[in-house]
């Protein structure tokens, strides 16, 4: 029988004594191995965070007591010990518990995150919204040391130090993020464990302690307000002091029993706090110890320490496109990429390799990106900003005022476009092409395949004439073959798969191959139909419009964004200015609302934009009209 069979919720956790804390820290970590190993997840930040989250939930009065993470990768032990357990085999499944954070699942998750640097603000929110009420509580923020090279992360230390409310910060600092953290932060936060002059001061000061006579109180005294006032210039504590925080640390991060004893100690104290705890990601097996960043998202393995499987089948999106990035730049010195802290995750790991001085990785720093992009643009540099859908939403006024207004060539590659599948709504790049639509000076494009991405690759390399964007899906590509030259696409110039007089779906992106489905599966039933590949969101190909909508044919515009303000939004634009029948056009895509975490495949057929739903549309809109159709050209 495993100790977590006795702990349902933390007031189970508090009747245990503090020296059985380790023992549940080990069956934690064992049972985030096994349930992760089923459906994947964030397996080192939860595995590093295991002792920090049993401390915490037994020191603090959780759920009154607010306790608010940062990111939420961390936070699996969390949702295990606050009454989720039973239901933890269904971790980022459908209709199952999520992977972050989540308000609508638990009174214990108290603010719902999966991007980073959020929770001070969040937490000083609600410490201000407590004293407003004149209620008690504690306000707990665990902070990871990536989430600091975050701007949002010190504007809420800066505004917390001055408004001196109580609120504790834990900063939980593995010196990682998702890929080696970077910038000057990381290395002064890393001072404590490898500063040669402060291993050096200390090591003198305590020699100097063992030499003093036993009666030496006065002198002990001096020596260890000495020591102290070396710490005090040396240690990391100094610039969260400087900002108004009271710093405790650093802590050994893995010390369950030292970090209740530290909690309690400053638990009642008044004022913003902030600990500092040391931890290592993927804390307790050798494969994730040795492999942080491989371990920070993983897929289904068995629990076999380091078993995580090779991916199999075709390559991925994100690596054809960091290959193809990474020929181009071998013969145009120009060319430089700009990712925030996910080399690894937006395939640019051999492009840093091989190119280090010309890619850049800004941290979880998305706004500083964009503009450091804009500055590299007016100078005569190719800059490549590669980031996520859902992350490049952070930096939208920076889009807009930084590089669209002045039209600088800025390139913009969106990862992870339309459904990401178990991350859920927070990752979903579902509002990319309404975003960027409506931005003066922006073209958008996304290709069908990732041999038409390579060939995008090349487009948006060589546009100069201002802004540019295209986005792909996560995951394989259609294992289509690859042309060895790469030639840009004509900007605005869409693709005409096939004609039909009965229905024609003009899809976007990832979306052209369902469609391509669809239309076989309709020509098998009798009905005409069509498939026509965008490529561009922005601009519209006119000519294939009019041609489009001249004809007897039923048109759906099909696109793995939200239908608001999207392409479809595009083309009922562009119909209603030329005066074209709108009862001949329908728009398929992402409902207005936030889609929930589950396999992506399963959700597309949820939304019906599988093929058997792009079907069910066809074969309900066109109806009666069968017979009164015409051919359109191509």
């Amino acid at each position: 029988m495993s100790i977590l069979d006795r702990i349902q919720y933390p007031s189970d956790l508090k009747r245990l004594a503090v020296a059985d804390l380790p023992e549940v820290a080990n069956a934690l970590r064992d049972e985030i191995l096994v349930q992760v190993g089923k459906n994947g997840g964030h397996l080192g930040a939860s595995l590093g965070a295991v002792e920090l989250t049993l401390a915490l939930h037994f020191v603090f009065d959780t759920p009154r007591d607010q306790l608010v993470w940062d990111v939420g990768h961390q936070a699996y032990g969390h949702k295990i010990i606050t009454g989720r357990r039973d239901r933890f085999a269904t971790l980022r499944q459908r209709h199952g518990i999520s992977g972050f954070p989540k308000r609508d699942e638990s009174e214990y998750d108290t603010f719902g995150v999966a991007h980073a640097s959020t929770a001070i603000s969040a937490a000083l929110g609600m410490a201000i919204a407590r004293d407003l009420k004149k209620d008690d509580f504690k306000v707990v923020a665990v902070v990871g040391d990536g989430a600091l090279t975050g701007g949002m992360a010190f504007e809420a230390l800066n505004n917390a130090g001055v408004l001196k409310k109580d609120l504790i910060v834990v900063l939980n600092d593995n010196r990682m993020s998702i890929s080696h953290n970077v910038g000057a932060l990381h290395r002064y936060l890393t001072q404590i464990t490898s500063g040669k002059m402060y291993n050096h001061l200390q090591a003198d000061v305590w020699e100097l302690l063992g030499h003093l006579p036993r009666g030496g109180v006065k002198a002990r005294r001096v020596a260890r307000k000495i020591k102290e006032s070396i710490k005090t210039l040396v240690v990391p504590g100094v610039i969260f002091e400087e900002l108004g925080f009271r710093y405790f640390g650093p802590v050994d991060g893995h010390n369950v029993e030292f970090l209740v004893q530290t909690f309690q100690h400053i638990k009642d104290l008044n004022g913003p706090i902030l600990v500092h705890a040391i931890t290592q990601k993927g804390k307790g097996y050798p494969f994730t110890e040795n492999a942080p960043d491989c371990a920070h998202g993983v897929t289904r393995y068995d629990k076999v320490p380091g078993d995580i499987p090779a991916k199999k089948g075709n390559p991925s999106y994100t690596g054809v496109y960091g290959k193809t990035i990474l020929e181009l730049a071998k013969s145009d010195e120009r060319i430089v990429t700009i990712t925030a802290a996910m080399p690894d995750n937006t395939g640019l790991t051999e492009f840093g390799r091989v190119f280090p001085e010309r890619m850049f990785d800004v941290g979880i720093a998305e706004q500083h990106g964009v503009t450091f992009a804009a500055g590299l643009a007016t100078r005569g540099v190719i800059p490549v900003v590669t980031i996520y859908s859902t992350f490049l939403q952070r930096a939208y006024d920076q889009i807009i005022h930084d590089v669209a207004i002045q039209n600088l060539p800025v390139r913009f590659v969106l990862d992870r476009g339309g459904i990401v599948g178990e991350d859920g709504p927070t990752h979903h790049g579902a509002f990319d092409l309404s975003y960027l639509r409506l931005v003066p000076n922006m073209v958008i494009m996304s290709p069908k395949d990732e041999n038409e991405m390579r060939h995008m690759v090349k487009t948006l390399v060589d546009y100069d004439r201002g802004p540019i964007a295209m986005r792909f899906p996560r995951g394989e590509g259609l294992g289509v073959p690859l042309d060895a030259t790469l030639v840009p696409v004509s900007i605005g110039v869409s693709e005409t798969l096939s004609s039909g007089r009965d229905v024609v779906f003009v899809a976007i992106g990832a979306m052209v191959r369902p469609a391509v489905a669809a239309a076989e599966q309709l020509r098998a039933q009798g009905v005409d139909a069509g498939v026509v590949n965008a490529r561009f969101v922005k601009p519209l190909d006119a000519a294939m419009l009019d041609r489009v909508a001249a004809s007897d044919a039923f048109v759906f515009t099909v696109e793995d964004n939200t239908v608001q303000g999207g392409f479809g939004s595009a083309v009922n634009e562009y119909w209603v200015v030329r005066g074209y029948d709108a009862s001949s056009l329908k728009n398929l895509g992402l409902p207005d609302r936030f889609i929930d975490h589950g396999d992506r495949d399963g959700l597309m057929a949820e939304l019906e934009l599988d093929p058997p739903g792009l079907v069910k549309a066809a074969l309900h809109a066109i109806g009666a009209r069968r017979g009164n159709v015409r051919s359109i050209a191509s």
